[in-house]
């Protein structure tokens, strides 16, 4: 009998899976490999950080599961292949500068310009960007032209302009770069709130502690390890071998 259970637990667990990874490598031109042979599974509803140095691979890695690199390796997002260059209406990404995402006229362009070009009505594109507006707390934004707006005020504007496509995971790039305090705590209590399965990468690790369940280290190519965000990094010979800090809230007085 339990066995049984564990079997049954096991496909249930296969069912929630949100990425599947296997044998993921991807090098850069006349560079060494900054991803090799990496494996990893995310489920349903997890919050996720993915921490390492610079250069260790995690914008690349978020790259390769949009599908907007062609590594070597299977991907999959909620059992579907991601193949390169193919719209996976599933998956969210919000670039770590904004300014990057950002480029229509008005805020209410910018998150409409997803669901219109995914084909939707009209009603259906006005309504999601009314929810999308409204969650992210930006709707007062909607007229304001996206250049004009405050730090913290694009990076919300950006979160709506993914979550208007209503995807079933969201990456999120270095997304409390350049806020003030105020907005990294407005985003703060927006990432612990969300409804998606979330992998977010960061050099803010305080922030990861406040809104990862699982943080998963990355350097020289391979995952160094994955577990508990506190257990990982309080473990200060592990953080200074690859080159991060214990965070304070976690150090010995």
């Amino acid at each position: 009998m339990k066995e049984l259970i564990r079997e049954n637990k096991a496909i249930k667990k296969v069912e929630l899976r949100a990425i599947k990874i296997d044998n993921l490598s991807f090098s850069y031109p006349q560079n060494s490999p900054i991803l090799a042979n990496l494996n990893l599974e995310i489920f349903t509803g997890e919050k996720v950080g993915i921490i390492g140095p610079n250069g260790a691979g995690k914008t690349t890695l978020f790259l390769s599961i949009c599908g907007l690199l062609s590594p070597l390796g299977h991907i999959s997002v909620f059992e579907k292949p991601i193949i390169p260059g193919a719209f996976c209406p599933e998956i969210g990404f919000v670039f770590q500068n904004p300014d990057d995402q950002l480029f229509s006229p008005t805020v209410w362009d910018d998150v409409s310009f997803g669901p219109e070009n995914m084909g939707l009505s009209p009603q259906e594109v006005a309504q999601r960007v009314e929810e999308a507006l409204g969650l992210t707390g930006v709707s007062r934004l909607k007229d304001r032209i996206p250049h004009q707006l405050s730090g913290g005020e694009k990076c919300m504007v950006a979160i709506a302009s993914v979550l208007s496509m209503q995807p079933k995971l969201v990456l999120y790039d270095e997304p409390s770069a350049n806020l003030d305090l105020k907005a990294r705590r407005r985003l703060i209590n927006f990432l612990q709130h969300s409804q998606e399965t979330i992998l977010l990468s960061s050099h803010d690790l305080e922030l990861v502690l406040e809104v990862c369940d699982r943080v998963i280290l990355i350097n020289q190519s391979k995952i160094i390890t994955d577990g508990n965000p506190q257990e990982i990094m309080s473990n200060q010979e592990l953080m200074e071998n690859n080159n991060l800090e214990v965070p304070y809230s976690l150090k010995e007085n």
